[in-house]
């Protein structure tokens, strides 16, 4: 075995037995993306030196054995700003910037003493379903190198898969750390709005945004959520409610459990081995206890429009202050102050995120505002009645994470409608600020099938005690790609 097949748990035992040291595991990490990375283009900025001097620094310290991330090796997304360490969210625009600040969740994440093994690729802006849209490269499958693995959080997800990391972190605005954790068959959360803060998150829609962790097994998510969670006086929108211990929930209990599958969730247009792949998921969780009924959340139809709508009006806003005066890319052939913003932008962005930057000051602009940015406005205040009304009589509601398995890389790409249909699975979760979790759940014609757990408000626990049971009832997560 190699040490990260070990769950958190485990390597914590082992550091502080001093069976294993954080050198041990930094080493561990990139002897893997030495040997793997050329293949599967997981990260873009490797931080390789202060990772083993961190590593040196708590070996001879010692590991705490209260502290459960202690000299454990992580990769961050790269819309997560990093102190002196370049943080590109995947775009020219800002290819040799170096935040001054960390996140918050980066800060955390250093006080529990986590090693930063480097900055993870992501589509551009996190504007994407495939990590095709990163200025730098390509990221692909580990389990099938000719498929994406999925985005906008790719990079997060195979490098997880791939075992070039032990965890690592992703950003949720429309399914884009779930989508990628289904497609590379690894463990995905994106919280409720508002439990990790978003500071020091680069923007795309700041009403959906929220970061999350990817992992191998539940239980490793649990912790990783537990050192990240909790109020900010950073960020406004960070809510005020306790952290729990997550990882004291994974009791295997769910008997009594009540599930809504949507009929909405499983009707035409999902593959038909997801679609069984989920009906044998919810026959394994009956067999556990739990009950299921058909449920309705009869304005998921308009999540996909609406979303594109709202997100992309967001961040054309969001995306203003990138202007080539203060920091980032600025273009070399302006002469006037019009060319520098236009150059700058028209040089430094990419295809999507113009296309979404056009889409959102449409929508926006006058005439057309009531139109496109209210309506949406109001089918998401439908949307989020839908969960609440199903909510009333069920604990969880169950459904495929994506309709399909991973797709061929340059399959999609040049069809954005049809990339845009694949979110109508996750974005409902995100208009509504509800939190959710994918699991692998079994595999269609050889690739990773994942199964969406949908949870109330602030229900991250009883997400993670469902998905353990699940989890300890099956083998689908300890199965690896062969690289």
């Amino acid at each position: 075995m190699g040490l990260f097949d070990f769950s958190v748990k485990e390597l914590h035992d082992k550091l502080v037995k001093k069976e294993i040291t954080p050198f041990d595991l930094v080493s561990e990490s990139f002897n893997r993306i030495e040997s793997v990375e050329d293949k599967v283009g997981s990260f873009i900025t490797l931080n390789k030196e202060a990772a083993f001097g961190v590593a040196e620094e708590l070996g001879d310290a010692g590991i705490d054995p209260n502290n459960m991330l202690a000299g454990l090796p992580i990769g961050i997304k790269d819309n997560i700003v990093t102190k002196s360490l370049r943080t590109t969210a995947a775009s020219k625009i800002l290819e040799n910037f170096d935040p001054i600040y960390d996140a918050t969740v980066v800060s955390k994440l250093k006080n529990a003493q986590t090693i930063n093994i480097g900055k993870l690729n992501m589509d551009e802006f996190a504007m994407g379903s495939s990590t095709e849209t990163s200025y730098f490269h390509k990221t692909h499958n580990p389990w099938d190198l000719s498929r994406v693995p999925g985005g906008s959080s790719g990079g997060s997800a195979s490098a997880v898969a791939a075992g070039e990391v032990l965890f690592s972190l992703g950003s949720d605005t429309g399914g884009s750390i779930r989508q990628p954790a289904a497609f590379c068959g690894v463990v995905g959360m994106k919280p409720t709005y508002g439990r990790v803060s978003r500071f020091g998150l680069i923007a795309f829609a700041s009403s959906l945004d929220q970061i999350g962790p990817i992992t191998k097994n539940v239980e490793d998510n649990a912790y990783l959520l537990e050192a990240i969670s909790g109020l900010d006086a950073n960020d406004s929108t960070s809510i005020n409610q306790p952290v729990e211990r997550f990882s004291d929930s994974l009791t295997g209990d769910i008997k009594g459990l009540r599930i809504g599958v949507p009929k909405e969730y499983l009707a035409e247009g999902v593959d038909p081995g997801v679609k069984q792949a989920v009906l044998d998921a919810l026959k394994t969780l009956e067999k556990l206890g739990a009950t299921w009924d058909e449920v309705s959340l009869p304005h998921s139809e308009y999540g996909v429009a609406s979303y594109y709508i709202l997100a992309s009006s967001e961040a054309s806003s969001n995306l203003s202050r990138f202007d080539g005066v203060r920091y980032g890319y600025r273009s070399p052939n302006a002469t006037t102050l019009e060319e520098l913003y236009t150059k700058t932008r028209s040089e430094g962005f990419g295809d999507e995120v113009k296309r979404r930057i056009m889409l959102g000051t449409y929508a926006l602009s006058s005439g057309y505002y009531d139109a496109y940015y209210k309506k949406a406005q109001q089918a998401r205040t439908l949307i989020k009645q839908d969960f609440v009304n199903v909510f009333e009589n069920y604990d969880v509601i169950i459904g495929p994470s994506s309709p399909t398995t991973a797709f061929k890389i340059d399959g999609m790409i040049n069809d954005p409608i049809t990339m845009y249909s694949n979110d109508i699975l996750t974005v409902p979760i995100n208009l509504a600020g509800v939190p959710a979790i994918s699991v692998p759940c079994g595999f269609s014609d050889g690739l990773p099938v994942g199964l969406q757990i949908i949870g109330n408000y602030f229900e991250e626990s009883l997400l993670y005690k469902v998905a353990h049971a699940f989890e300890q009832e099956t083998t689908f997560h300890k199965e690896k790609p062969n690289l």
